[in-house]
């Protein structure tokens, strides 16, 4: 059996980064947390946390961080539930994960649905958010992955339409000629980050080919949309968005009835959680309305996004 305390401490250290934070967290001593994640080993027989900066778990730790995390969260609803009206309330505390744009935009709103709940927000590549499910860092992912991560159930949201566009100095510069597909490889490009590859998967679907461009790198949401609207490059903007800058003539559409759609999955730990379940529910309406949805459904299953 594991000890719920080392289980507790082993959660502790890789939440907060450090043994010493998680001491603090615990309002015990590091030694104390050293024995303990020691002891942990030594019961699962396997190293389970990486003495980095921060403290990440191993292979073998990572099911324990999400165990941790579990427990934590169904003791915490018990507790509230078995206290009832006359106990002190302490609000449920959920960790997510989203990528960037759906954060800019759709996703935040359906969180004042849960008034009581405290959310610790991660962000990431969408492509990239499962990592933190695995990880047993979070409860719940925006994410591209389909495949439902071990121990996690999966519901498709939706799919957020990105469309090309530049700056009207950039189109007149790069795009204005004849032939788009040689525009592309030598225009400038602006990226999110070096996991951003949205702007490389579109300009494939036009050049047939990969692509290596002058590329600017602007990690966040709407300084990236500014640096495009600045005139620095060329990039993929969520179509809401794009939409609004477009008729103002900020920005200028690449190449008209063209686009590229993401389609999003929501994956969450498996477990009883009232919270957790609230909080799917209160994501998957937002989706619904914000994000474009499969045109049709085929022997009972929903056709993909063209």
């Amino acid at each position: 059996m594991l000890d719920p305390a080392q289980l507790a401490t082993f959660q502790a250290v890789i939440e907060h980064g450090s043994f010493d934070a998680a001491a603090r967290a615990l309002h015990v001593t590091p030694s104390a947390v050293s024995q303990r994640i020691k002891a942990l080993e030594q019961v699962v027989g396997q190293v389970l946390v990486r003495r980095a900066r921060p403290c990440v778990p191993t292979a073998a730790g990572r099911p324990l961080v999400r165990l941790g995390g579990q427990v934590a969260l169904l003791e915490h609803e018990a507790l509230e539930a078995a206290r009832g009206a006359l106990g002190a309330h302490a609000r449920t505390r959920l960790a997510v994960v989203v990528n960037a744009d759906s954060l800019a935009g759709w996703f935040l709103p359906a969180l004042t649905a849960l008034p009581e709940v405290i959310f610790d927000l991660h962000t990431d590549d969408e492509g990239h958010t499962a990592e933190l499910l695995r990880a047993g860092t979070v409860m719940a992912a925006v994410t591209t992955e389909r495949a439902a991560v071990q121990g996690c159930r999966v519901q498709r949201l939706g799919a957020m339409r990105y469309l090309p566009v530049a700056a009207p100095a950039v189109h007149e510069a790069w795009f204005a000629g004849p032939e788009l597909a040689a525009a592309f490889p030598v225009a400038p490009m602006v990226r999110f980050n070096r996991k951003d590859l949205l702007q490389h998967r579109f300009a494939r679907t036009i050049t047939r080919r990969d692509i290596d461009p002058p590329t600017h790198f602007v990690p966040a949401s709407a300084s990236f949309t500014e640096a495009i609207r600045l005139g620095l490059g060329w990039g993929l903007v969520p179509e809401d968005v794009a939409r609004s800058d477009i008729a103002a003539g900020r920005l200028v559409e690449l190449a008209r009835g063209r686009h590229l759609d993401v389609p999003l999955y929501w994956q969450y730990w498996r477990m009883e959680s009232a919270a957790l379940s609230a909080l799917t529910t209160a994501v998957r309406a937002a989706a619904a309305t914000a994000l474009r949805q499969p045109p049709s459904t085929v022997d009972g299953k929903m056709s993909e996004w063209g």
